[in-house]
């Protein structure tokens, strides 16, 4: 009878020697774990942990059609809820960002959206960078081309942040042969310079 225990009994004594010798999970590590959830927009696929950095991220980027501090308004549908109202009205004002960048560079290619993924803090920036490269995170936003994903930090972040980090992925798929480092960074500054200047109807 013995015999019937001794497999399950093993599993059972591994099991709690596995989660007793692993370190606890805490605070930020518990964000880190949490699933990822996401709106599609035309241009982009927003990549988020909670509500609190989505509404962050809404806030500090300020663009849209009518203007760079107009920002984008969605009339209220009966069919969709308040969260769908606000997810259509962010995804407008992201793909707004991305439409004047590429007029700046007047470079119009389609290629796959542009994964853009938002972290609640330096912090969680940081180690998603060290989970990514060698070395210390000195950057306060990047772009990937191996996964064409923007990195953002929801509490340092503005639309002229999001439109340099979108600028790299225009750039980079644009041209046939990617451009060297310091050619793209030029460009992705000289979006910086004309975000304002004009804006997309």
């Amino acid at each position: 009878m013995w015999k019937n225990f001794r497999k399950p009994v093993r599993m059972l004594i591994l099991t709690l020697f596995y989660i007793l010798s692993s370190p606890p999970v805490f605070g930020q590590d518990l964000v880190l774990l949490k699933p990822w959830q996401m709106i599609r927009t035309r241009y982009t696929l927003i990549k988020y942990k909670s509500g609190e950095d989505l509404d962050l991220f809404d806030r500090s980027v300020r663009f849209g059609p009518s203007g760079k501090m107009g920002g984008i308004t969605a009339e209220p549908d009966p069919v969709q809820g308040p969260d769908e109202v606000f997810a259509r009205r962010l995804g407008k004002k992201v793909d707004a960002v991305f439409e004047r960048v590429r007029e700046i560079l007047d470079m119009n290619k389609d290629f796959d959206p542009v994964n853009v993924h938002l972290y609640s803090d330096t912090a969680a920036l940081k180690a998603a960078y060290e989970g990514i490269y060698p070395g210390e995170c000195r950057l306060r936003a990047w772009y990937r081309f191996a996964n064409n994903t923007v990195y953002l930090n929801v509490r340092d972040v503005h639309e002229g942040m999001l439109a340099h980090e979108l600028a790299h992925a225009v750039i980079d798929h644009f041209l046939t042969v990617r451009p060297p480092p310091q050619t793209a960074e030029i460009l992705a500054r000289y979006v910086d310079t004309h975000l304002e200047r004009g804006f997309v109807d």
